[in-house]
Formats: structure tokens, C-alpha cells, sequence
């Protein structure tokens, strides 16, 4: 279970992501002014690693675009992910935080899964062991395996793909989709949505918007 911290982080999360943003290849624009928007989190069995799947707005009107960027928080720097790790930052109860771009880690990617299949709930982003219920899964088939590893991550348009293996066995690559622009109205796949989570998020008028934030493929993505 993940105990939320009320306290400082220097810089914000936000801060961090205002100046990462713009390196990323679905990011529409030259700089970023993200605001929060919503999101969830995910628990880490072990309780090393935070998980957030954070939602952000940035512009304004109708030319206002909305972010998931789902971030891990680490005691220390992920091995051999140099290039996921969107920055440091002082956590006022727990020290020294490194910052990682989530499609990277391997604990996201197991949990990411395990959310997909039915076997762990979304919890609140704000408050300690508390399920976010406004997060809506259709899960995949019950067959599918007890976990994976990750074997590739591939930048789309609007999108990242996470391939993955069951661990330990050899069967047919899957692929996790996670969207990074979010788009109202999404939530409702044709084929009945096995294998997906759709979640709200505000919009700069105040309203709430619902859609589409990952799901499952089979086989590697299509880019």
C-alpha cells in the first residue's frame, strides 16, 4: 500500500514535467504550462516503488491538449534507464526522489498489467489505501498470464507501446498500450473493450471528460 505524503517537493512535479514535455515526440508544442488535470495510482506489492498515472492540461480554450504521464518514484536512479528519467526532486518526508518516465520501469509494466487483468485496483492519487472508483476496467480474457517483462517500448503519434512476454514462458508478445493524448469520448471500444481502462479527467472549463488511458493489443503495436 502506498502512503500518500502531504508535504514539499522541490521542484514540483509539474515543474519537472513543464521542461520534459516538449522532448517527447507526441508533445504538440515548442514549451510546456501543464496544469493537473486528474490521474490515478498504482500500488507497489513491495512498497519501494510510487506509482502515478498523471494527467495534464496544457494551453488553453480550444487549443488545450491533455497528457497522461504516468511517472514512477524511486529512491535511486533506475539501472540502464538513464534516458526515462525526467529529473530529481526533494521530498520533504522521504528525501531524494528520481523521477522516471513509468513506460520504462518494469514495476509500472507489471502493474500496468495486473490492472488490465483484473488483478489490482486503481487507487486514489491523493489519499492513503483509498480505490479510485471513477477508474473503469473491462478486463482481459482470464486466461491471460500472471505477469510479464517488459521487451520493447516504441513512441507512437499519440501513444506509447509497451511490448511484453509472460515471465518465464514462451508465449505470443502482447502489447500494452498506453495513450498519451487523451481524448474524450474514447471510453467505448467496438469489440466490447476487453483489456481496457478508461478514467475521467477535468477539462480547463471545470467539466469532466472520460476516456481511453490504456489497453491491451495483440501482438506488437501497429505504431
Amino acid at each position: 500500500m502506498a502512503v500518500i505524503h502531504h508535504t514539499t517537493l522541490r521542484p514540483t512535479k509539474l515543474e519537472l514535467l513543464a521542461e520534459w514535455l516538449p522532448t517527447r515526440p507526441w508533445h504538440t508544442g515548442a514549451e510546456a504550462r501543464p496544469g493537473k488535470a486528474g490521474g490515478f495510482r498504482l500500488d507497489d506489492p513491495a512498497g519501494e516503488v510510487g506509482i502515478e498515472l498523471m494527467v495534464v492540461t496544457d494551453g488553453e480554450g480550444d487549443t488545450a491538449v491533455t497528457y497522461l504521464a504516468p511517472m514512477t518514484y524511486r529512491s535511486g536512479p533506475l539501472a540502464d534507464a538513464g534516458h526515462a528519467l525526467i529529473g530529481t526532486m526533494e521530498h520533504g518526508v522521504l528525501g531524494k526522489r528520481w523521477v522516471h518516465d513509468a513506460t520504462h520501469d518494469p514495476v509500472f509494466v507489471s502493474r500496468l498489467y495486473a490492472l488490465l487483468t483484473g488483478r489490482t485496483q486503481a487507487q486514489a492519487q491523493s489519499e492513503t489505501d483509498t480505490v479510485d472508483t471513477t477508474v473503469a476496467v473491462s478486463p482481459a480474457p482470464a486466461e491471460a498470464a500472471a505477469d510479464v517483462e517488459l521487451v520493447r517500448v516504441t513512441e507512437g503519434a499519440d501513444h506509447t507501446d509497451l511490448e511484453v512476454r509472460a515471465s518465464g514462458g514462451a508465449s505470443a508478445p502482447l502489447t500494452l498500450r498506453v495513450r498519451r493524448v487523451l481524448r474524450a469520448g474514447t471510453d467505448t471500444a467496438p469489440d466490447g473493450g476487453a483489456g481496457r481502462v478508461t478514467a475521467e479527467w477535468l477539462l480547463p472549463d471545470g467539466t469532466t471528460a472520460r476516456g481511453e488511458f490504456a489497453t491491451v493489443l495483440a501482438g506488437p503495436g501497429q505504431g
